[in-house]
């Protein structure tokens, strides 16, 4: 992994939850991770997003986003420069499942980016987005497309048990065509010249170079495979294959599309099949996929091509165009896909007569509330009922218009510099009081304003305020929000303290520490200063090379006596590990002792007066989890385990010994420390 930022352990995860001496480590582990510093990932999932080349300019686009991990490490690339507050590139982040979006926020948020955007549509028929350049619309085409397409999961095998039990030839055959269409629907918004990386968890060839095979030939030469071949140079892997067959589940081989029965060909499609033209095979260049094998380097299974797209697609030879005096509407550039007689799709960009009729007169209801919202910066869920009736209802995004009062106090008290960009202000609430503030990229803000109809936007922005009723008294009614500040902090130049690594600590370890307390040259600079929010900043020494070396910026609370931090626990563990500070707790083996006294006894009350059963509640327990499990796991095999099934029960044989109340602790614990690792 380039610059060794990745780490490997061989060891499991009950090994790492369960040892009294690797206790340390793992409170290192799931702190860490939660404050972003750290991403546990399977190691071959992190090559797809390696082998894009992203550059903090790029527009990019992760089709099947969830859960997440992929997309943290594209969010990271983006913010290669940490100087650069805002980087002009941004990541586009989908995913057809609703609840699983929620977890890619989960994810995306502990980066504290404002270049990320979380939308929940179908992969394969994701709509064109259009943005303004110059004041005029044009469709939005990115540079860098991530396309890890839902896979039938037998490259995990070492990891997820489930495979053997469940596997068969048919879950390829039926995962085929969906995976053409994602593909297909990828290179569609793909900017000339652009990267697209298409990846399985699976080694299946139908999955794999059969669907590249189909797009290559589709596309009629605008479409090449890359040669990575010296790309990630410490990576065993070998070529892609040119030669297959495919097989029904029971058991029935076919080498050519002509020898399959009729009652078969909606089993089985033409594009499954390798090509047979020699010349036509010679010149896709299917060799140059990366097929990852588990036993070369102790991994999972994993399927990479990386494609680049040379001119437009065949039947996008006219690049669809953007009527300027129409409001935008998702019909403008639908996508149907319908499958012809030799199984490939055929897609048309041009909405129909019929389509233009109804969409007229659709227009002409929706004109002026459209004309309204657009005006004052609303950016609401699409108007479609369909939508609403699965998933969450999401609150609208809407932009602080330029004049709007609320802003003014924030500028003046903070002192805010002419440049920042405060048309790139959010707040999710269209009436009432504003609680949040978020902040998004300038070019984010362009995608939202010009597709609010079309998207399913989950999430996006960064929180840089929080109102605060108890700061209205000394001039300004939000408080600055720790997620935010590195972000906010180049353009503050006012309620700054400079402090030294001694008063770092203080602020880190004591929750509300008196003035006293702190540094004279501290105390000194906080008498000048009204009360509110504050900027507590370190610089590094370099004369004092054992102290810290990194600049920390911290946000705080001037009180009449007291000054403090607002910072999340796990953000304060971080900051004081930097420090050399000791910040591990270590269970104590008397208190454990005398707890499980204490529940042992309220547990024989209980069951004698309810008459409770353990057995029945740990087996509801199991079950239950095993269901969320076995759910996570058709999701996303790369990411999810079985093993985590055998661990939970394990936890709950252990604990069933001890107390009801006992075992409902250890399921909770066991439940935190799954969803970190």
């Amino acid at each position: 992994y380039p610059e060794e930022l990745a780490w490997h352990t061989n060891l499991s995860r009950k090994i790492l939850r369960k040892s009294p001496q690797l206790e340390k480590f793992h409170q290192f582990l799931v702190s860490e991770t939660e404050c972003g510093n750290i991403s546990r990932q399977e190691a071959v999932s992190m090559i797809p997003p390696l082998l894009l080349n992203v550059d903090p300019h790029h527009k990019i686009l992760d089709m099947c986003a969830a859960p997440g991990s992929k997309t943290a490490q594209l969010i990271e690339m983006l913010h290669a420069d940490m100087n650069v507050p805002f980087p002009k590139g941004f990541v586009i982040a989908n995913d057809v499942d609703n609840k699983r979006c929620y977890l890619l926020v989960h994810q995306a948020k502990r980066l504290n980016s404002p270049c990320i955007m979380v939308v929940n549509h179908d992969a394969s028929s994701i709509p064109n987005l259009q943005i303004d350049v110059d004041g005029r619309k044009e469709v939005l085409f990115y540079d860098r497309i991530l396309c890890d397409v839902p896979c039938s999961g037998d490259g995990t095998m070492r990891k997820n048990i489930d495979v053997w039990k469940k596997w068969t030839t048919q879950n390829s055959l039926q995962l085929h065509g969906l995976q053409l269409r994602i593909a297909t629907r990828g290179v569609e918004q793909l900017a000339e010249g652009g990267r697209m990386v298409y990846s399985t968890c699976s080694l299946n060839p139908i999955e794999n170079e059969a669907v590249i095979a189909s797009l290559l030939e589709k596309s009629q030469g605008a479409l090449e495979l890359a040669d990575v071949s010296s790309e990630l140079p410490g990576l065993k892997r070998m070529p892609g294959i040119t030669k297959w067959k495919v097989m029904l589940k029971d058991g029935q081989w076919f080498e050519e599309w002509k020898d399959v029965p009729s009652n078969r060909q909606t089993q089985i499609r033409p594009t499954m099949f390798p090509v047979k033209d020699e010349e036509k095979l010679k010149a896709m260049n299917l060799e140059r996929c990366l097929r990852i094998l588990p036993h070369h380097q102790n991994t999972g299974g994993f399927f990479v091509a990386v494609l680049i797209k040379k001119s437009p697609m065949p039947w996008n030879k006219r690049q669809p165009k953007v009527h300027q005096k129409l409001p935008q509407r998702t019909g403008d550039t639908e996508v149907t896909a319908a499958n012809s007689d030799n199984g490939s799709e055929c897609i048309t960009e041009e909405p129909t007569l019929a389509e233009n009729e109804e969409s007229k007169k659709m227009q002409e209801l929706q004109n002026s509330d459209t004309e309204q919202s657009k005006k004052e910066g609303v950016c609401g869920p699409p108007p479609s009922k369909k939508m609403k009736l699965f998933g969450f209802k999401e609150d609208p995004f809407v932009f602080l218009p330029e004049d709007d009062p609320l802003f003014l106090p924030i500028q003046k008290f903070y002192a805010l510099d002419p440049s920042f960009p405060k048309m790139n202000l959010l707040t999710r609430t269209q009436e009432g009081k504003k609680r949040q503030l978020y902040m998004v990229s300038k070019e984010l803000r362009n995608v939202l304003l010009n597709n609010s109809e079309k998207m399913k936007v989950i999430n996006t922005g960064i929180k840089v305020w929080s109102r605060n009723s108890d700061g209205e008294q000394f001039g300004c009614a939000f408080r600055l929000a720790q997620e935010g500040i590195y972000t906010l902090y180049p353009f503050i130049h006012a309620r700054i303290i400079n402090v030294c690594i001694e008063d770092v600590k203080i602020l880190l370890t004591q929750e509300n520490p008196f003035l006293s307390k702190f540094s004279s040259e501290t105390q000194k600079k906080v008498k000048d200063m009204a009360m509110g929010s504050i900027v507590l900043k370190y610089d590094p020494d370099p004369e004092k090379p054992d102290d810290l070396q990194c600049p920390i910026v911290l946000c705080g609370w001037q009180g009449k006596t007291s000054l403090r931090a607002f910072v999340p626990k796990n953000e304060r563990l971080h900051y004081l590990r930097m420090m050399g500070v000791e910040v591990f707790k270590a269970k104590r083996k008397e208190e454990e002792s005398e707890s499980k006294m204490e529940e042992e006894v309220q547990h024989r009350l209980a069951q004698t007066e309810e008459g409770m059963d353990v057995e029945d509640k740990e087996h509801d327990l199991v079950t239950k989890m095993e269901a969320e499990i076995g759910e996570e796991s058709t999701h996303s095999p790369v990411e999810s385990s079985a093993m985590e099934v055998e661990n939970k029960i394990e936890d709950l044989d252990q604990s069933s010994k001890n107390a009801n109340s006992h075992v409902s602790q250890e399921s909770k614990d066991t439940d935190t420390s799954n969803v970190k690792d």
